[in-house]
């Protein structure tokens, strides 16, 4: 708790700092400089560095890690570096990526973090083997990229991640795991205090420098606090706890790949940018991303904590719980689809057409431009 609350002060206290260096060196974000921006006006986009520091001081002074904890720590100095060059020069996404998979080897073969197996529900324990070192490594790329992407609007990117270093810190105590629990309240710490200057509207973006490092940071808690356990949640909590970035990253490349774009193109499909399009505020678009991401990381901890199988042996009412707050995470995470007008009616009388062998009626379909929307969302 001290690190949490050391990170988020330290936190506090740098942002400012970060934007006084942004201005001096030119690291501020452009609307249509490079990509599709949401803002209108000219934004510090360093703002990683304070996270960075708000979570190595901390880590370092109080947990003083060893072996694979040092492995991550190694690591996220090193993203964070990829970041700020990126943030700085630009740097291709491709580049960038083989930049994080080289820098994953570090905790995964130099310290041997992997997840050698993994619980699964009637099969019991599946062994990696070899296997483990690159789905380790891929697992913690993805992570950190699927940060990256979120990190299009004020504050999405920041409380997603606080969120997961909540639940993770959790889960991490629960498996005994005491360091990493503290890593994450750490995590936990630097996300919340840097949401004071990045929530909208927003003095300051956290840039690659911050997503990455957050991404590889929690790619890396995933592996060494949850993963590694022999028990079946230890498979489903991640999953859950990142099923948001991880959903939406999935429609959106499915997306692309249907109109054959490159799957690391930029556009306007991300579920905030959906939001926006139906007129959310940037404010009620983070907290309804922030609210679905809460639901499904408090049902991980519900099945970690009240367990159906506690021992090995099916309990009832354990069960009952379980089901009722699955069907109204299942519920809410459907509605929240429908809001986004990912299905769409059109879609089922497309359905219907198809059948009878009429007309695509989809082959008209098209994205309004954000700007358009921007100009008429409440701001």
């Amino acid at each position: 708790m001290w690190g949490l609350v050391g990170a988020l002060a330290l936190v506090l206290a740098l942002t400012p700092l970060t934007v006084r260096l942004a201005h001096a060196i030119g690291a501020v974000d452009r609307p249509n400089r490079d990509r599709p921006r949401i803002h209108q006006h000219p934004i510090p986009r360093i703002g990683g560095l304070a996270i960075a520091a708000g979570i190595l001081v901390p880590y370092f002074a109080l947990v003083q890690p060893h072996g694979r904890l040092l492995g991550i720590a190694i690591g996220a100095v090193l993203v964070c570096a990829v970041g700020l060059v990126d943030d700085l020069r630009g740097m291709r996404p491709s580049v960038k990526l083989a930049a994080v998979v080289l820098i994953a080897l570090i905790p995964v073969v130099g310290y041997h973090m992997t997840f050698e197996r993994i619980g699964l529900p009637v099969i019991g324990n599946l062994d990696f083997g070899w296997a483990a070192y690159p789905l380790t490594i891929l697992w913690i790329a993805l992570v950190a990229n699927l940060v990256n992407l979120i990190d299009g609007m004020d504050a999405l990117a920041a409380g997603m991640v606080a969120i997961a270093c909540a639940a993770f810190a959790l889960l991490a105590a629960s498996f005994d795991r005491m360091q990493v629990a503290a890593l994450s309240a750490i995590v936990l710490g630097a996300c919340v205090g840097f949401l004071r200057h990045n929530y909208h509207p927003a003095r300051v973006f956290m840039g690659d420098c911050g997503a990455l490092t957050l991404g590889f940071v929690l790619g890396s808690l995933a592996v060494e606090g949850v993963f590694k356990s022999a028990a079946t949640i230890a498979l489903a909590a991640p999953l859950l706890v990142m099923a948001v970035p991880i959903l939406d990253t999935s429609f959106v490349v499915a997306k692309r790949l249907k109109y054959k774009r490159a799957p690391w193109g930029a556009d306007h499909n991300h579920f905030y940018h959906r939001f926006l399009r139906i007129g959310f505020s940037q404010r009620r678009t983070a907290a309804y991303l922030h609210l679905w991401a809460a639901l499904l990381a408090g049902y991980a901890l519900l099945l970690r904590f009240v367990p159906p199988r506690p021992f090995g042996v099916w309990d009832v009412s354990h069960t009952i719980v379980a089901v009722v707050a699955g069907l109204v995470v299942i519920a809410a995470s459907v509605w929240m689809v429908y809001v986004l007008e990912i299905l769409k009616q059109r879609h089922f009388e497309a359905l219907r057409i198809r059948r009878r062998g009429g007309p695509d009626v989809e082959a008209g379909d098209h994205e309004e431009p954000l700007e358009e929307v921007l100009t008429a969302a409440p701001r």
